[in-house]
Formats: structure tokens, C-alpha cells, sequence
């Protein structure tokens, strides 16, 4: 049901969707969506913490882990870059907070706060190891967070390169500069051209990376 609504307020925007053809694209009447939901808004508000709960799921993991403050943030980077190629990822910017419930917005306002901490957090980490070269950690966090969330705007499904080609370039790309001198410190990178949707296919003029979320 979430799958459903997320992909049409992400299609046609959601104050153009109606709860009616929410409930004609799962084959149910409308009455019966209100034995789950009680609103439009609440609709919206479950979407956004479907995306918030995978980014939450990702920091759980990393935290649980080893390795030093670039490692972490660059599997943070790359995990996030993938996510905002998802639709439930691409709500967590896509959305407008000011549609929610003043108690929704708040604890969504929350989770992006911890979300950005958590960038910091590892930054500042990487900085106290010897991994990261000295910097200033919010305005990295703000440059990383800013990059990677334009994602959700602008991917495509039908673009040129998939979720993971994409994730792989973004860490690669967001966190050279921040990382120390030396070859531990160094992205291995993978053999052969970045993965492509179709890579049998020609292609004339310039290449596409990818476009706006449908």
C-alpha cells in the first residue's frame, strides 16, 4: 500500500493525488484505506519513515562495526547514495515537511538532524584518527548531505547508471578530498567501466547520467 501511494506522490506530486486514486491503484475502495490510514497526510508521514527507518537500519550497522572514520563514512555515503535512488529515499527529500502534522514535522525535523550528526560524528572521527584530513566537519557534513540528497531529485530508473554505479561514484567523488594521505586510505576501485543499465546499447550525443525522479 505505502509502495503504491509513495510512487504516485512521487509521480504527480501529493497535493495532486487523491486518496481515490491511491485506492484504485491497489484495486480497493477508499472507505477500505481508512481501516489503515486516517488521512491523506498520515499516508505521506509513513512513507517518509519508510525511507527514514532504512537510513537508521544503515547507521545501526556501520555503528556496529569496526573501522576507522573515513571507512564509516564512506560506507554511510554509499549506502545513502543508493537509498535516495529508491522511492521510499527520495521521500525523505522529495516531501515537503510543512504537509505534515506539527507532531509528524517534528520528528522528522529530529531524524534528519540525527542523520546530519551522524555524518559529522564520523568526520570528526575520521579527523581524530588519522583518516581524515583536518576540516571543518559541519561544513563537510552539509557539502556531503547536499550532494547526495540531489539524487532523490533528479535519478531516473531509465537513466544510464544504476543505484550502485552511482553510489560507487558518489563515495568515491565526496570523500577523496577529505581522506588522508596514503594508500590505506586509498578506494580500491572495481575492474571494467562503471555498471550500466544497457551497456549494449549506442548512444549518441552526450551521455546521460540520470534525470528526475519520476
Amino acid at each position: 500500500m505505502l509502495r503504491a501511494a509513495v510512487q504516485l506522490f512521487l509521480e504527480q506530486g501529493y497535493h495532486r493525488v487523491t486518496l481515490n486514486e491511491v485506492a484504485e491503484r491497489l484495486n480497493i475502495t477508499k472507505p477500505a484505506l481508512y481501516n489503515y490510514f486516517r488521512g491523506k497526510d498520515e499516508i505521506l508521514f509513513e512513507c517518509w519513515s519508510m525511507g527514514a527507518e532504512l537510513v537508521d537500519s544503515v547507521i545501526t550497522e556501520i555503528n556496529a562495526g569496526s573501522g576507522s572514520g573515513l571507512a564509516k563514512l564512506r560506507k554511510l555515503v554509499h549506502a545513502y547514495a543508493a537509498l535516495m535512488a529508491t522511492d521510499f529515499g527520495a521521500s525523505l527529500v522529495r516531501f515537503d515537511l510543512r504537509d505534515l502534522t506539527a507532531r509528524n514535522a517534528a520528528v522528522a525535523r529530529a531524524a534528519k538532524k540525527r542523520i546530519d550528526a551522524t555524518f559529522r560524528q564520523y568526520i570528526a572521527a575520521g579527523m581524530a584518527d588519522g583518516s581524515i584530513n583536518a576540516c571543518d566537519p559541519k561544513l563537510a557534513a552539509f557539502a556531503i548531505a547536499g550532494s547526495l540528497n540531489w539524487i532523490g531529485h533528479w535519478y531516473r530508473r531509465d537513466g544510464g547508471l544504476s543505484p550502485t554505479a552511482i553510489a560507487d561514484e558518489f563515495t568515491a567523488r565526496l570523500t577523496e578530498g577529505l581522506a588522508a594521505a596514503g594508500p590505506q586510505h586509498t578506494i580500491k576501485k572495481s575492474p571494467g567501466a562503471p555498471q550500466r543499465r544497457n551497456p549494449g546499447r549506442k548512444t549518441t550525443g552526450k551521455k546521460r547520467t540520470g534525470g528526475g525522479t519520476r
